[in-house]
């Protein structure tokens, strides 16, 4: 049976590359002030979803990888390095 993980075992491309851009941002931005930034933009996440995001453990769809790059101001190939 086929399991939809990355080598390293994570479920999506994009995790670490979230974390990265969050807290580049200046001022800091808390993964919680993420998730409200993102509800602002239309896309209805928690904290806790932000941080399965970045550490892997929870899947990310196209949609949502829109908008984070649309709220993180970084194109979605940016992402997906």
């Amino acid at each position: 049976m086929f399991k939809n993980k990355n080598p390293d075992g994570t479920l999506n491309l994009c995790g670490k590359n979230v974390a990265r851009l969050r807290m580049a941002m200046r001022p800091k931005v808390s993964q919680n002030k993420l998730a409200g930034q993102l509800q602002l933009a239309g896309l209805d996440l928690e904290k806790n979803a932000v941080q399965r995001i970045e550490s892997g453990e929870r899947f990310v769809t196209d949609i949502e990888l829109k908008k984070l790059a649309q709220v993180l101001d970084v194109s979605t190939d940016e992402l997906l390095r």
